[in-house]
């Protein structure tokens, strides 16, 4: 057989007995998911900011980036609403590299999924307890899911997962909101079929159980920039793409139209200092045409401690091993620019 079965791992409901989210953290996330809800659904008129490093590769750095990111947000809680990228898993486009905390808490180590899983669920619980932000992570395995449910106020499925029935179905008995985005080919029918299917009720096999979804309502699309024949890069976070966009949501029958834009991969060319400049647009956009600012009800940016990227072995504190990153410095600055424009 080509599988070998190394040892069996606990199930969510058993990593959860051993690491509980406590009554206050609970009622923290309760508030957290209606606020982010209600910006969704219209109700709320904040701008969603989806920001952090593009892995959570290190706690100790994570959690001071993740520290940095509260006094800015009570600055600018009336007009936006920070969720923190703790991402724990990280697609490879080769299926080489370093693949997130839940493959190896210690990327310099092998990897250990048990610890990692450990890992993931304790890391996002502190998180809460001392920022009180919940946050977002992406959904690379759907199985794997559960283990942070209670914990997650904001889930993106990645370009390369999002046209998989799996992920489809499983966001569909989400409660919280679920970002789509484009493949990498940049077809955005593509990218709204999936909101169609996470939207809608489903009955299907998750974790060897027959299990039945209600749909999630708060499914929306995510702009991320696309890829040619050729391999070079097509960004869709112009004025005319999000005019297409609005077109394509207005001939669907789709609940609460929304679209967050994500400002590195595809969009920058992975050239990390264009999401100011990108952000600056969408703003602008969004001033532009009220259909606009309706529509767009965030953006997604990749920022940690130090500007750029490293090898796994250089050990520069706070600087992201995979996509680089705005330093916290450009971050700052553009958190508060955000908040004036938006």
């Amino acid at each position: 057989m080509g599988f070998t079965f190394n040892k069996k791992l606990p199930i969510p409901k058993e990593i959860k007995a051993m690491y509980p989210l406590s009554e206050k953290c609970a009622a923290i996330k309760a508030q957290r998911d209606k606020e982010i809800r209600d910006v969704i659904t219209g109700a709320d008129d904040r701008f969603l900011i989806i920001i952090g490093p593009c892995s959570a590769d290190n706690e100790t750095a994570v959690m001071d980036y993740l520290h940095r990111l509260v006094p800015v947000q009570d600055k600018i809680k009336d007009k936006c609403i920070i969720i923190p990228r703790i991402y724990t898993n990280k697609p490879r486009t080769t299926g080489e590299g370093y693949k997130g905390m839940v493959h190896q808490p210690d990327p310099e180590a092998a990897p250990d999924l048990l610890a990692g899983l450990v890992a993931i669920r304790k890391l996002h619980i502190r998180n809460i307890e001392e920022t009180g932000l919940t946050a977002a992570d992406e959904m690379l395995y759907p199985e794997n899911w559960w283990y942070l449910s209670d914990l997650l106020s904001y889930v993106a499925v990645g370009a390369r997962s999002v046209e998989d029935q799996q992920h489809r179905l499983t966001v569909s008995g989400f409660d919280v909101p679920a970002g789509m985005k484009n493949p990498t080919s940049g077809d955005m029918t593509v990218m709204l079929n999936s909101v169609v299917a996470a939207q809608h009720a489903h009955n299907f096999i998750y974790r060897g159980w027959d299990v039945n979804t209600g749909g999630n309502p708060l499914a929306h699309t995510v702009l991320r920039g696309a890829v040619n024949k050729r391999g070079a890069t097509i960004p869709n976070y112009h004025y005319e793409d999000l005019l297409l966009l609005l077109h394509l949501y207005q001939e669907k029958n789709l609940k609460n139209p929304a679209c967050v834009v994500d400002t590195n991969h595809s969009n920058s060319n992975k050239q990390y200092l264009e999401q100011i400049r990108i952000t600056k647009e969408v703003l602008h956009s969004r001033q532009y045409n009220p259909d606009i600012h309706k529509l767009v009800k965030g953006l997604m940016i990749e920022s940690y401690i130090e500007d750029g990227s490293q090898g796994i072995h250089d050990k520069v504190y706070g600087k992201s091993i995979t996509d680089p990153c705005l330093g916290w410095e450009k971050t700052e600055r553009l958190l508060y620019e955000i908040a004036e424009k938006c």
